[in-house]
């Protein structure tokens, strides 16, 4: 592990009622320890989780619209209004790493091409427009990331049918043991949280808190929705109707 504490720095916030300052999750920040090499981020969209990835890859100097320190091209929205007021802790600290944007992941493949002289060898020796988007997903983690970084993901998922996402966890893994890489994700997907050892970040209470995977919503619907699954359907389809 690399990355050991994320703090917000409250005195330089001026406005606490503004974007991203109004946020419940991170208007209560005060720091965070990671003490796995695997963190997730859970929540639903808007509790902030995604903006505290952002920031933190600004703070590294990663492209805030996906990519590594080398990778300079913009896409709209990608500017972080948090990255100012966190800071990060290391031990040791690392320069080396990635921001992976799942909604943005068309822009990086399109730079890529335009840059890429040498075969994409960093790719599989394909263009990752070449290749389906999950493919592609797929060969970015099996060939870009290495040893002694941090990775950044923002919902990897996205594209990921399941079979694709247990291959990804067996990723995640011999990146971690052998590699000596930390991760952070901002997720949706139960089969990624169920990564042994790893901790899981509640955004949706009024502070960030940790979680275990039985707890999270995540799992719990999923559970619930599998194990009954006409009934579940018959209550939300049929519910409603006759009143």
């Amino acid at each position: 592990m690399f990355l050991k504490r994320i703090s917000l720095l409250q005195e330089r916030i001026e406005f606490d009622d503004r974007y991203p300052f109004n946020i419940p999750s991170l208007k209560n920040l005060d720091s965070l320890d990671l003490t796995s090499a695997v963190t997730f981020f859970v929540g639903e969209n808007g509790s902030g989780k995604s903006t505290l990835l952002e920031a933190i890859a600004k703070k590294c100097g990663f492209n805030t619209a996906g990519g590594g320190r080398n990778n300079t091209y913009d896409v709209y929205g990608a500017e972080s209004a948090l990255g100012d007021y966190i800071r990060l802790s290391w031990m040791p600290k690392v320069t080396n790493g990635f921001f992976m944007r799942a909604e943005s992941f068309y822009h990086f493949a399109t730079h890529i091409d335009e840059i890429d002289s040498s075969g994409f060898q960093a790719y599989g020796g394909r263009s990752l427009h070449e290749q389906s988007h999950g493919e592609s997903f797929i060969s970015l983690f099996l060939n870009r990331f290495n040893g002694r970084a941090l990775y950044l993901l923002d919902e990897p998922e996205a594209a990921l049918s399941p079979q694709r996402q247990l291959a990804f966890l067996r990723i995640l893994h011999d990146l971690t043991t052998q590699e000596n890489c930390q991760f952070i994700i901002a997720t949706h997907s139960p089969i990624l949280l169920g990564y042994p050892g790893a901790t899981i970040l509640n955004f949706d209470a009024s502070s960030i808190n940790e979680i275990s995977y039985e707890m999270t919503d995540h799992y719990r619907i999923t559970k619930n929705f599998l194990d009954h699954r006409e009934k579940f359907l018959k209550e939300l389809l049929e519910g409603g109707e006759g009143e």
